[in-house]
């Protein structure tokens, strides 16, 4: 059937396979795409408000939606509410769903704590339709991303401060080794930096994608 990915702003994405709904990280939507279509299942990396909105999770649930949240999100939302931690997997309607690592470790509130410790929130590795996609959630650059496996479509987050900047996040998609990278939680950074590198040292393929702008997976 294919399976297109829809930029709706910052690190929220929309993504359609095999008849059914994906949302990752809701937010309250300013500057961005208010999503309308009903969830069959909404991922959420972490508790922060540019990543979950009850409200707008609220607005798109079905009866049956299912949401993957960590615990600092999780209890702010209501209805068929699991948690993974990073390594474990569940499977809805034929979506392959596992959690992985997401962390700073070298990016820090000026109290000296990390702005996403290691623990705090996940990315997560989507797999439907026999190809994989990989949302990293906030985080920098971190050795577990060598351990992912096989990537498709690679969201990497670029906009520095609390994650990756173009550099790190470029370094990181020369790791991963994905198809297709598309940038995301940029802020005001222009990645054009980070595509020239990618696409200069590997064979990935980076797609910046505007809001509400699609991208297919054949």
């Amino acid at each position: 059937m294919g399976i297109s990915i829809r930029a709706l702003g910052h690190a929220s994405f929309q993504i359609k396979s095999s008849g059914k709904i994906v949302y990752i990280d809701l937010k309250k939507y300013g500057k961005g795409v208010e999503p309308s279509e009903k969830a069959d299942v909404i991922l959420v990396t972490h508790g922060h408000a540019d990543h979950c909105s009850p409200e707008t999770i609220m607005k798109i649930q079905k009866e049956n939606s299912v949401i993957i949240a960590p615990e600092n999100c999780s209890k702010r939302v209501k209805g068929d509410v699991r948690s993974l931690k990073p390594g474990e997997e569940t499977e809805i309607d034929g979506i392959k769903i596992r959690a992985v690592e997401a962390y700073n470790h070298k990016r820090f509130r000026p109290s000296g704590r990390p702005w996403h410790p290691k623990g705090y929130g996940v990315g997560y590795l989507i797999k439907t339709e026999g190809k994989t996609i990989y949302h990293a959630g906030d985080t920098d650059l971190i050795p577990e991303m060598n351990k992912l496996g096989s990537v498709d479509v690679a969201l990497l987050p670029t906009g520095d401060k609390y994650t990756m900047d173009n550099a790190e996040a470029a370094d990181a998609a020369l790791l991963i080794k994905p198809k297709t990278v598309i940038p995301m939680h940029t802020w005001d950074e222009d990645p054009t930096g980070f595509k020239e590198k990618v696409e200069a040292n590997s064979d990935s393929k980076v797609i910046v994608l505007e809001l509400d702008e699609e991208f297919s997976i054949k």
